[in-house]
């Protein structure tokens, strides 16, 4: 395995439409409505460059929220910037399978519509299909919005890249000591997303969507990404959900907080407030203390079951 290399799922337009043409130039390219050569507005921090670009892209749709431009500036960083000479990039085809290569130059520009922004990339010959996959890379490369960084199945990639199985269970937490009840928990995010309308939290607040996808997430921040960003149904009510495994303790008071700051500063309208939802199995007297005092962080617990059915003869 490469040191410090990341890996990439990019979607080469909705619904994989220009994938092919990408496969076949040796490219991968984006565009998200800024029409303009990128090569000297590129800084280290894609925070510096949404700030220059969230206008920009905004001028050019007048319709989308600054959520929406956040998200589609942060991905463009991520294409042009954040992607190194060495990384991997996945892209679907459409069709199951992954087209797979390595990044092998610096951003260029092209004026060619919605593929304007490339990297160039060395297309290996063989992709990796859908159905070789891990559930949880299933999940991550299924995943909404253009750019995923899904750096950390990097071990199960390479083993793929290199024709061999998966074993049935990966995990990278060391601090999980049970495989088999880590792999019951790790899908707290997937479920509560699948079964969002269905929770209590869904009564009053929707994932964000963008042109009916939800993209809020994972979302993006500049202190790492938030679980899940939803909206209230009258629009004025922006919330950050924080999801955890097991017990929580205060220190995701602290956390949840900075994911708040972010979303009241660069993200929420004048008109909309920020809340915030921890959810965890258990939580102690530290957090309980710390959230008596934070009146607009709410906690929740969720219940992991297992139950078996014996099937009629």
């Amino acid at each position: 395995m490469t040191p410090n290399r990341s890996y990439y799922r990019i979607m080469a337009g909705a619904k994989s439409v220009y994938a092919s043409e990408c496969y076949q130039g040796g490219f991968i390219a984006a565009n998200w409505s800024i029409d303009q050569d990128l090569s000297a507005c590129l800084p280290e921090s894609w925070r510096d460059f949404n700030h220059q670009f969230i206008p920009v892209y905004l001028q050019a749709n007048p319709e989308k929220s600054k959520i929406a431009a956040g998200l589609a500036c942060g991905m463009l960083h991520t294409v042009c910037k954040g992607m190194r000479k060495g990384d991997i990039v996945m892209c679907p085809n459409g069709s199951g399978q992954y087209y797979v290569g390595e990044v092998i130059s610096d951003y260029y520009y092209v004026p060619a519509g919605n593929l304007s922004h490339r990297r160039k990339i060395r297309w290996f010959d063989n992709g990796i299909s859908r159905d070789e996959m891990s559930q949880p890379l299933k999940n991550s490369t299924g995943s909404i919005g253009t750019v995923s960084d899904i750096s950390k199945y990097a071990e199960e990639l390479e083993s793929l890249l290199a024709g061999k199985q998966p074993p049935a269970l990966i995990h990278s937490d060391p601090s999980v000591e049970d495989p088999s009840a880590f792999a019951l928990e790790k899908h707290l995010e997937d479920f509560l997303v699948a079964n969002w309308a269905l929770t209590d939290l869904g009564k009053d607040f929707d994932i964000f969507s963008e042109e009916g996808e939800p993209v809020g997430r994972q979302y993006p921040s500049d202190t790492g990404p938030i679980d899940i960003l939803a909206i209230s149904k009258d629009g004025k009510t922006l919330l950050v959900v924080e999801l955890k495994r097991g017990r929580a303790s205060d220190v995701v008071v602290g956390q949840i907080q900075r994911y708040m700051g972010y979303v009241k500063a660069e993200l929420a309208e004048s008109y909309q407030q920020v809340r915030g939802v921890i959810i965890a199995l258990e939580d102690d007297l530290r957090l309980r203390r710390a959230l008596s005092v934070a009146s607009n962080i709410e906690f929740y617990r969720y219940r992991v079951s297992f139950k078996l059915f014996k099937g009629e003869a």
